[in-house]
């Protein structure tokens, strides 16, 4: 658990509140106040955190991968500090862009909320009560707009390292959940894996934000930035670190608990709901990512796909959402026993 001094759990305890409290379905008006008193208060953390040591610069950092290049991401060790840092950092761009958006309310409110586990898990303060009272925020002015182009070029940019920061804590959440399960401590497992499903619900949420720009400038301004001869190769989804790790910690958490929905429920009920609900949420991020590539690229190939391919983007990702229907069917109390049947016979054909 990090510990990082009194003014950095007092702006973090402040900055949960802030955003727990942001009215996500309001008018337009109140909705975007309350998101500039967010991004306003997420400032002023990182600036704590700023005064205990200056950022890391990631671009003076190597990339790992073409995709960490293009999104502006960057992985070494961190120490708790500058991890709290780089995430907060992270959270504060993306309610800045948020303060514009058109972002659904339903969408906001996961992203929001995740974002809040994160300044949470990354500073280890501890989550205020329901009867705390939001403390008053003085919001400056806004200052001169910048062209459309420019906000929705930064956009795509955004809402990926969000969404990237949410992959991490996830894996590490769901890491956390296996470990103690290991050690038998259920009630552990149980608050951590509650968290990871904050945060995959939170996956398609920053998604949709990263694509809240309009689809005829993503396809004339932004895709062809991410194939040859922009980069020296194209871009996927394979290549985001983050992801993998999160799929890593997944597959190391069925490990330790195959069982399926009946049987865990028998001997555990709260593991098996609490496993459910991630393993759904990770479901349904597989669906939105489907509906989110067609809203974009409609009925086009992937930037990664060979021209004489048999399938197109959303092919592929519907292809990806059935498997992992397939694999959750007997662990989730709801499962898609008809994908799962049908997968079973295509293996055995």
């Amino acid at each position: 658990m990090p510990v990082l001094g009194p003014r950095v759990d007092a702006e973090a305890k402040r900055t949960a509140l802030v955003l727990a409290a942001v009215p996500t379905h309001a008018g337009p008006v109140e909705r975007t106040l309350a998101l500039r008193q967010a991004a306003t208060v997420a400032g002023e953390l990182s600036a704590a955190l700023s005064d205990l040591a200056p950022a890391v610069v990631g671009e003076e950092l190597p990339a790992e991968s073409t995709s960490q290049s293009f999104f502006r991401v960057r992985e070494r060790e961190l120490s708790d500090q500058q991890a709290a840092l780089h995430g907060v950092l992270v959270v504060h761009r993306g309610l800045e862009d948020l303060c514009d958006a058109p972002l659904s309310g339903s969408d906001l409110a996961l992203e929001v909320t995740a974002m809040r586990q994160s300044v949470l898990d990354l500073t280890g303060a501890a989550p205020g009560s329901d009867h705390d009272s939001v403390p008053p925020v003085a919001v400056p002015e806004a200052g001169a707009g910048s062209s459309s182009e420019s906000v929705w070029s930064a956009r795509w940019l955004i809402g990926h390292q969000v969404h990237v920061l949410f992959n991490v804590c996830a894996a590490v959440a769901v890491a956390d959940a296996t470990r103690s399960l290991r050690l038998g401590d259920d009630d552990a497992a149980l608050l951590r894996l509650a968290d990871a499903t904050v945060y995959v619900r939170g996956f398609p949420a920053a998604m949709a934000h990263a694509s809240t720009i309009p689809a005829d400038y993503y396809m004339a301004a932004i895709r062809h930035t991410m194939a040859p001869p922009s980069v020296d190769i194209p871009l996927s989804g394979r290549q985001h670190r983050g992801y993998k790790l999160f799929r890593a910690a997944m597959k190391d958490l069925l490990a330790v608990l195959p069982d399926s929905y009946e049987r865990l429920a028998a001997r555990t009920p709260e593991l098996a709901e609490a496993r459910g609900a991630l393993l759904e949420a990770d479901i349904v991020d597989g669906e939105r990512h489907v509906t989110l590539a067609y809203s974009m690229v409609h009925l086009r190939r992937s930037i990664a796909q060979r021209p004489e391919g048999p399938d197109n983007a959303v092919a592929e990702l519907r292809l990806m959402r059935h498997r992992r229907a397939a694999q959750y069917a007997s662990l989730i109390r709801f499962g898609d026993h008809y994908i799962a049947d049908a997968v079973a016979g295509l293996r055995h054909s």
